[in-house]
């Protein structure tokens, strides 16, 4: 009986003498065009039976390593149901090299647009080019300022910071409403809802603004003179009935925020609103409401679709923190955060996409936006309490937070998640906290 050959040899060797089987292979005779041998006459002689040999030889250690890899434990392979561990792992992930994304910017250092009657700065993702879900805007009206009738691709929601004014509102139904709005209060716009801003009283009159599409600005803003400056007196006589007298006496172009003459807080125009119901108003009193947190570390007071219908689209907050309070690692599952700082200072760090983490302070007239189920954390980091406000763009408030998920889950699995005895995880606290310090 012949001796098997392979007997005692090294998987190695084995896959040596496959190689020089596959490169004597692609050494065999092949012929040209005209039918002569037109390789090496040594390797000519070589004859069937040596090349069913050797491809027997080829296909058996294809098949020996094979088996060998799958047999070896710990390999990591894969192949349907047929998988294995891998024996050899990395501690932790390497983290990844380079800086974060930019995700803050000054609103109020931008650039000013004005006219008779007031101004307004705008940040949209072309200056903040993570922000493609939320623009914002502060915008300010002299006393007796009016922003002309306007309406937006987009829907609109804003915070009273100081002064009054009065805002009427018609909506796709022709429905009317007349509100007047103090500091504190929000207004919300769906797309579509034409409006108009007019400060009351003697002070002026300033709010930030917020739209639910990132690119916002002169992109999908639409106002009454801009439109009727570009319309013939044909069509406005025919169309609207604008007589040609009238006609020649409109602004040549858009006048965005007219100044007009003051309207006294206490007059008649003041006093005549005509306000919907709860469902159909355009107007929340949200430093009124009722606070979703309030601790001795600051509140949080929140505007969702269920306390303001029509802001179906955004839900606006407004925070306070205490000198030295944090509100603690945490994300929106259902919604970016855009947000303005009012008074204060505060260090905000973000956990970026792509696993890197970026950290910004903002001082009064800073933003930052903060994507949808990315982590972060607000630190008041000045001497005084810090007031911010902003929007997600969701009709409802969801916060997840990684003190809520430590406290909720079973203690074995927080142990097996971080190598800790479940002694040391039973030190944790099993309550959630949102604010802390202060």
């Amino acid at each position: 009986m012949q001796k098997d050959r392979s007997a005692g040899r090294s998987e190695h060797q084995i896959r040596q003498t496959a190689h020089i089987g596959i490169s004597t292979f692609w050494r065999m005779p092949f012929f040209a065009s005209d039918g002569k041998v037109a390789a090496c006459e040594a390797e000519a002689d070589m004859d069937e039976g040596r090349r069913q040999v050797l491809g027997g030889l080829i296909l058996g250690a294809g098949a020996f390593a094979s088996t060998a890899s799958r047999a070896s434990d710990g390999d990591g392979h894969a192949a349907g149901f047929d998988v294995d561990r891998s024996a050899t792992f990395l501690r932790t992930i390497p983290r990844k090299p380079g800086a974060g994304q930019a995700f803050t910017a000054s609103l109020d250092t931008g650039p000013i647009k004005a006219t008779s009657g007031g101004w307004a700065r705008d940040l949209t993702t072309a200056q903040l080019p993570i922000a493609t879900g939320i623009a914002g805007a502060h915008l300010f009206l002299n006393p007796g300022g009016v922003r002309e009738m306007h309406w937006h691709s987009s829907a609109e929601w804003a915070y009273v910071i100081a002064g009054r004014c009065q805002v009427t509102i018609v909506d796709q139904a022709g429905l009317t409403e007349i509100i007047n709005f103090g500091p504190g209060d929000t207004w919300s716009f769906p797309a579509g809802h034409a409006h108009a801003i007019q400060a009351l009283g003697a002070s002026p009159c300033h709010a930030i603004l917020t739209f639910d599409d990132g690119r916002y600005g002169e992109h999908g803003t639409f106002g009454l003179t801009d439109f009727l400056s570009r319309l013939d007196a044909s069509m406005l006589r025919t169309t609207i009935g604008v007589p040609d007298t009238v006609r020649q006496r409109l602004p040549e172009g858009e006048t965005y925020i007219m100044q007009g003459p003051v309207v006294p807080i206490d007059g008649d125009q003041a006093k005549a609103e005509r306000q919907l119901d709860a469902k159909r108003s355009h107007r929340f009193g949200l430093s009124a409401s009722k606070p979703l947190i309030d601790t001795e570390a600051g509140s949080l007071r929140v505007a969702p679709a269920s306390a303001f219908p029509i802001s179906s689209t955004m839900t606006g907050f407004v925070q306070i923190l205490q000198p030295g309070a944090i509100h603690g690692p945490h994300w929106h599952p259902n919604g970016n955060e855009w947000q303005f700082l009012l008074k204060g200072r505060t260090r905000v760090t973000i956990f970026e996409a792509e696993k890197r983490m970026a950290t910004a302070e903002l001082a009064p007239g800073d933003c930052a936006y903060l994507p949808r189920a990315m982590g972060h954390i607000v630190q008041n980091i000045g001497s005084e309490p810090c007031h911010f406000v902003g929007v997600h763009d969701a009709a409802d408030y969801a916060e997840c937070s990684l003190s809520q998920w430590l406290s909720s889950v079973p203690t074995h699995l927080i142990a097996a998640n971080l190598g800790l005895t479940e002694s040391e995880v039973a030190s944790l606290p099993r309550q959630p906290i949102v604010l802390a310090g202060g």
